[in-house]
Order: C-alpha cells, then sequence, then structure tokens
C-alpha cells in the first residue's frame, strides 16, 4: 500500500469519520520514533512491544478527545511515554528477587558491550529523569517540545535532564577511565552543572 498523503490531522479525523485504514496509516508513519521512545524509556524489547501496544490501543480508543491542542505526533508521544510510566509503575510493585551484591563501581568485563552498560544504566535513573533525557538527549526533542509531550513546564524538563545526566555520569564514570579502577564523577563547568 503506498503512503497516505494526508498529513496527521486528516488521517485522525478521517479514522473518527470512519476510514478503517486510516488509524493504521498514522501509526505506520510515525512507528520507528514510538517504538525507538517505548524501546529507550523501557529498556526491555517486550516491555517495550507491551507498552507501545497498549499506547496504541489507548490512542485508538482515544481519538475522539483529541482536542488539537498539540500536533498529532505530540499526542500520540504523549499516550506512548503514559504507557511506559504505567508499565514502570507496575513493575516497581511487584516484588522482586534482590541479586547477588556486586561492586557497583567495577569497569564493566572486556565483552560487554557499551550500549547494554548505557540502557542499563538509563533503567536506573528515576521514570521521570528517565523520560526527559529520553525525549531530550535520545529522541532530539528540544526542551520546549519535550514539555509538552509531558505536560509540564519547560524548567521541569531542563532540571529532570540536569539531575539525570548528573546521576548518569555517575554510573557511567567507569567508562571515562575504565583502567583506572575508580569512579570519575561528572566534568564540572564554570557554574558547576554537568556536562555532556
Amino acid at each position: 500500500m503506498a503512503a497516505d498523503g494526508r498529513d496527521d490531522a486528516a488521517l485522525l479525523r478521517a479514522h473518527l469519520d470512519g476510514d478503517q485504514e486510516a488509524f493504521g496509516a498514522l501509526v505506520r508513519r510515525h512507528q520507528d520514533r514510538l517504538w525507538a521512545l517505548a524501546l529507550r524509556t523501557m529498556g526491555d524489547r517486550e516491555e517495550a512491544a507491551d507498552a507501545l501496544q497498549d499506547a496504541m490501543l489507548s490512542a485508538y480508543r482515544a481519538a475522539e478527545r483529541f482536542r488539537g491542542d498539540s500536533a498529532v505526533t505530540t499526542w500520540l508521544h504523549r499516550i506512548v511515554v503514559n504507557a511506559c510510566l504505567d508499565r514502570i509503575r507496575r513493575r516497581q510493585v511487584r516484588p522482586t528477587v534482590p541479586l547477588a551484591e556486586t561492586d557497583q563501581h567495577a569497569a564493566p568485563a572486556p565483552d560487554r558491550d557499551t550500549a547494554l552498560v548505557v540502557h542499563d544504566a538509563l533503567r536506573q535513573l528515576p521514570p521521570d529523569q528517565r523520560v526527559a533525557l529520553v525525549l531530550v538527549d535520545l529522541q532530539g526533542y528540544s526542551v520546549a517540545d519535550a514539555a509538552q509531550v509531558l505536560g509540564t513546564a519547560e524548567g521541569t524538563i531542563k532540571s529532570r535532564c540536569a539531575r539525570g545526566r548528573a546521576r548518569l555520569a555517575v554510573l557511567l564514570g567507569h567508562l571515562r577511565n575504565p583502567t583506572s579502577g575508580h569512579n570519575v564523577g561528572p566534568v564540572k563547568g564554570k557554574e558547576g552543572a554537568a556536562h555532556d
């Protein structure tokens, strides 16, 4: 099937008017970015797939409540973020089995993939910081757009990103100098803020 030439808002209206292909066309148009957002937020392929499925079902059902205050893509991203946060909250209330004690400052084994280490560090962040960082640093959203997706103030996004980056710098400091045997903290600028 050829790509649908209608814009996002027209596809959503067509869906509401009974066009059975319109919602699928809208999802296909944005599926790569929505999948990346879910995967980076959840840090687990199965959980991300489930969250994305939950989100698309919610969007399908809630389409008539879309008011047009934001772009359709912003609305879809917000639904994906909310579905991910719901899954994270549910996962946090489930009992877990503690892992054996490990030295958190030890450098990863040479055969470990750095991307896996970074994803693991992202999963250790509080959900609000993780989602802000995923949107701004990994998805490339501006602070203003991320604030709109999350329904919060720009200053809140900036502070969540700053706190998340500072925590990641501590968690990933061993990657800067793996042979030193100790953790290297964040680099400080003249105002004392951590830099990427």
